[in-house]
């Protein structure tokens, strides 16, 4: 059965932190942390319609100048999320740039920004047929945890240490729709579009009496009860959940809320700085190291795990980060305690 989104880690595990989630059949993806994205097609980078950033150091942010310059021009929306500071930051980054000429882009390319600030979200608007100068007033929300809430899935963040406040991530897709294509040829329908507007449906708890209008192979047209079609051509399953953590410290705090972001997930990529041996520099540093990240996927219970963010003076072993992280992940238990 084929996922709804394909994660996969952007560079190496000794280059800039980036995680990269396109949707199948769908021109859209997501994208956790902008640092140096080289290995993306331009094609996959507009494709983006969301960045969340964990914060803004340089090997996190840098790339955002990437999707800047192939979004002018083009009729775009882009959502950036950040922490506290963030929307100080962007601002400086758009206005690094000379906008003269911006007035005369037919096409609107317009972001918005989210700033996650203690128990609220601050959204701002930036439009470059208007020098991405901020428009409107500030608008706030509560914030307890959903930053961005879709029919299918929901991202949710949590604010980490490392210093500074930085964001940890985690991507739930409310439950996955399989269409069952042999199905949908047995009924003489076609395969196409329609069925993205069948699977919204599904997703935005359309009443099941509902009427879904269907191709048929033959040009003509069909009509069918959502309910009906949903149980003759598509195998409904649980999402998928996807957990990007990256640059945080080892504290009770700080693991206990990765642990509860990241519960069950089917798949958490998280940093793996250090080796224990170097338990003393990753404090120093606030960054995990390979056992303490594997003690967090223990105690989460997740189902696979991928580490990267390495520390460079471990360029001729990487391997000895990733078998310590996997030892801790086996043996980690819900009841360890864990000391910072």
């Amino acid at each position: 059965m084929r996922p709804a989104f394909h994660p996969r880690i952007i560079n190496g595990p000794f280059a800039d932190p980036g995680l990269f989630i396109p949707f199948m059949f769908r021109n859209r993806a997501l994208i956790f942390d902008l640092g140096d994205a080289a290995p993306l097609s331009n094609r996959d980078v507009l494709k983006i319609t969301h960045a969340f950033v964990t914060h803004t150091h340089m090997d996190h942010f840098i790339g955002f100048d990437r999707l800047l310059r192939l979004f002018l021009g083009r009729e775009k929306t882009l959502s950036v999320y950040g922490p506290e500071g963030f929307l100080r930051n962007l601002e400086g980054k758009l206005g690094g740039y000379a906008w003269n000429l911006a007035a005369r882009y037919q096409n609107a390319f317009v972001i918005h920004g989210v700033e996650v600030r203690g128990e609220e979200t601050i959204r701002r608007t930036y439009d470059c047929r208007d020098r991405f100068r901020r428009s409107g007033e500030d608008r706030r929300r509560p914030f307890s945890g959903d930053l961005l809430t879709e029919p299918a899935f929901t991202v949710s963040a949590a604010v980490l240490d490392h210093g500074i406040p930085c964001l940890g991530f985690v991507l739930r897709e409310r439950f996955h729709i399989n269409i069952l294509k042999d199905r949908v040829g047995e009924m003489g329908l076609s395969i196409g579009p329609w069925l993205n507007r069948f699977k919204e449906a599904l997703y935005s708890e359309t009443p099941m009496d509902a009427p879904v209008n269907a191709p048929g192979a033959d040009g003509g047209e069909r009509t069918f009860s959502l309910g009906d079609l949903s149980r003759r051509i598509a195998r409904i399953t649980p999402g998928q959940t996807a957990a990007y953590f990256t640059d945080a410290a080892y504290s009770p705090e700080n693991v206990e809320k990765m642990t509860d972001l990241a519960r069950g997930a089917d798949h958490l990529f998280i940093e793996a700085a250090f080796l224990e041996a170097d338990a003393d520099l990753a404090r120093e540093k606030r960054h995990l190291t390979a056992r303490q990240a594997g003690r967090i996927a223990g105690r989460a219970g997740v189902k696979g795990l991928t580490v990267f963010h390495f520390s460079p003076r471990y360029t001729d072993r990487p391997h000895l980060l990733r078998e310590e992280a996997e030892a801790a992940w086996r043996d980690a238990g819900d009841g360890e305690r864990v000391r910072p």
